[in-house]
């Protein structure tokens, strides 16, 4: 069996941003399942309300996301909208060629995180897919296709079976770490 870091995410989690960016000097060295959730949908499952909604959280998290992204040296601008919608994005990860997948991450998560862009936007989504060099027509059919809508679902329902609740989580060994400050944690089971 390979050994693996599965990283349950959603764009919409500023966090797995910056724990995207901790783990791309690494991609060579360390093989990331990156496994695609609606965190909405995740919160709704557990019975949770989002950070986002409570307003002294959000307060807090955005300049938590801004303390870290600097001491890290990342490009990072709260994005104005959010919170935006994501679930075309995250069905057109389940859809895009493997050999597409790692550049059509950093390019959605770039969009959304460094460049304060609003990917629920078609226009500007139209443009993203340009940059990855993916067929606009190919993708929208590709993405309203009921099997990538039920897998999204499925990996869903499969992180709250496993009691995840957030993103990033990132499960080593059956171990389970949440929280970009944990990757680390992971690195070090990952490395036994």
């Amino acid at each position: 069996m390979t050994k693996k870091i599965d990283l349950y995410f959603d764009f919409i989690s500023p966090y797995t941003y910056l724990a995207h960016k901790k783990i791309q000097p690494l991609i060579k060295n360390i093989k990331i399942n990156y496994k695609p959730v609606l965190l909405g949908g995740l919160h709704k499952l557990e019975g949770i309300t989002a950070p986002a909604f409570i307003k002294p959280k959000l307060k807090h998290m955005i300049n938590d996301c801004i303390l870290i992204a600097k001491k890290n040296k990342f490009d990072f601008t709260w994005n104005s909208k959010f919170p935006l919608n994501t679930i075309n994005i995250m069905r057109g990860y389940l859809y895009v060629d493997s050999d597409v997948k790692n550049f059509y991450i950093n390019i959605m998560f770039n969009a959304y995180w460094k460049d304060n862009l609003d990917i629920s936007n078609e226009q500007i989504l139209i443009s993203l897919l340009k940059k990855c060099k993916i067929n606009k027509d190919e993708f929208f059919q590709g993405i309203k296709d009921q099997k990538i809508k039920d897998e999204l679902k499925n990996v869903t329902k499969e992180a709250h079976n496993k009691e995840i609740f957030g993103a990033p989580t990132f499960i080593v060994n059956d171990k389970v770490f949440w929280g970009q400050d944990r990757f680390d944690y992971a690195l070090d089971e990952y490395n036994k």
